[in-house]
Formats: C-alpha cells, sequence, structure tokens
C-alpha cells in the first residue's frame, strides 16, 4: 500500500549538509576567537547530538569550557548564517533520488511533511520555493526537544491529522530511525557521509541513497 504521506528529515537525508555544516561550524569559531577546530572523525562523534547549539554545548562541557552560555546562542545564529549563504550559493545540492521521489509522491497525491531538528532557516535555504510542496515542515523551533525523543515526528502526524500506521519516514540517522520508531512511523533509511555503518535497528530497508527508489519500492516496505 503506497504510504499516505511521507515524512523527510533534512541534514542527510533531503542533501548531504553536514558537511557544510562542518565548515561553517569552524568559521564561526575562528570569528569568534574559539580555539576549536572539528575535523570529520570528531564532527561524526558530535553529530549523535542531535542539534547544533546542543552539539556546542556538549563540545565545550567535554573540554571543561566554562563560561560559554551566554555565547552560544549567537554562535549557533552566526554559524547559521555562514551555513545559509553557502547553501544560497548552490554548494549543497539534493541527495541522488530526492527530487524524482518527492516528484512522483506529488503527482501520486502523497502528503509531504518534514520532520526535522535543524532550524527553519537552515530548511528554506535548502529547498527555496520547494518548500512550498510539504504540507507540514516541523522544525527545530517547532520541537526544541531534539531526536531521539519523538517530538518532532509526533508534532507531524498532529498537525497533518494522520496516524503513524499511513506515514512512512525517511531519515539518514540512527537518531532519526529511533525518533521515527519511538512515534510508531516505520521508517526507511539512505546512508550519508556521516551516518555510514552505524546501527539502525528498527528500519525497514537501507539504502546508499534513494536514487532508483519509487513509491512501488516504498510500498513494499510500508506497514
Amino acid at each position: 500500500m503506497i504510504p499516505t504521506a511521507l515524512i523527510f528529515d533534512v541534514d542527510g537525508t533531503l542533501a548531504e549538509t553536514e558537511e557544510a555544516h562542518r565548515l561553517a561550524f569552524n568559521r564561526a569559531f575562528t570569528e569568534f576567537g574559539l580555539p576549536w577546530e572539528w575535523d570529520r572523525a570528531l564532527y561524526r562523534d558530535l553529530l549523535r547530538i542531535s542539534g547544533g547549539r546542543e552539539r556546542m554545548a556538549a563540545y565545550a562541557k567535554r573540554l571543561g569550557a566554562t563560561g560559554l552560555d551566554d555565547r552560544l546562542a549567537a554562535l549557533h545564529r552566526r554559524k547559521t548564517e555562514l551555513y545559509t549563504r553557502g547553501v544560497a550559493a548552490g554548494e549543497v545540492p539534493l541527495r541522488p533520488g530526492i527530487a524524482c521521489l518527492i516528484a512522483e509522491a506529488a503527482a501520486a497525491g502523497v502528503v509531504l511533511a518534514i520532520a526535522t531538528t535543524t532550524s527553519r532557516a537552515n530548511v528554506e535555504a535548502l529547498l527555496g520555493d520547494g518548500l512550498a510542496q510539504f504540507a507540514v515542515v516541523a522544525c527545530a523551533e517547532d520541537a526544541p526537544v531534539k531526536k531521539p525523543d519523538p517530538a518532532v515526528y509526533t508534532l507531524v502526524l498532529d498537525r497533518l491529522g494522520l496516524s503513524a500506521a499511513v506515514c512512512l519516514a525517511l531519515e539518514d540517522s540512527s537518531n532519526g530511525v529511533r525518533a521515527a520508531c519511538a512515534a510508531g512511523i516505520a521508517v526507511v533509511v539512505s546512508e550519508s557521509v556521516y551516518t555510514k555503518g552505524d546501527d539502525f535497528t528498527g528500519a525497514r530497508a537501507v539504502y546508499p541513497d534513494f536514487g532508483g527508489v519509487g513509491l512501488a519500492e516504498l510500498a513494499r516496505l510500508a506497514p
């Protein structure tokens, strides 16, 4: 049965955004005079924590750095500005298969939604006018408690007025899988650069990307 709704994560799922995020973090750290630099290995580890501001707070705690609480909000705002500038410049294309899957689903009358722990500004920068295709867009501002908590998925279901049983979530991370499963939503995964090889227990299928994955394939996996 074709799902009534497809609910997309953003970072790592719609696009390989995480490298752009990492670079933006590092530029912001430099601007704020912080001697921090996140390489790819460190950033992959930090991605276990959902939310950019939460990630920075955890890293500061790991280092024993104190007195940064008041600066983290400003630091995160600047990082978002740097990230959205790069996205607007076309540095972050959609992942393989995403545009085709969205178009096929929309043509078939499948409801499209977004459930992400990234900011609305980041989502708008990535999708631009394409955001209008999504009936519900729930971001960090809407559900401050981040994945793996199911809050953002529960919110999307409530706004859609649909039961979890007729929806399918598309994710790239173990936190995302856990969040969707906790909300009772079936979930499939496309591994991203920073999540390849992670534990996706609970996912109905794991793909290298969504290239060639259409509604017929997803219908086979839906409840």
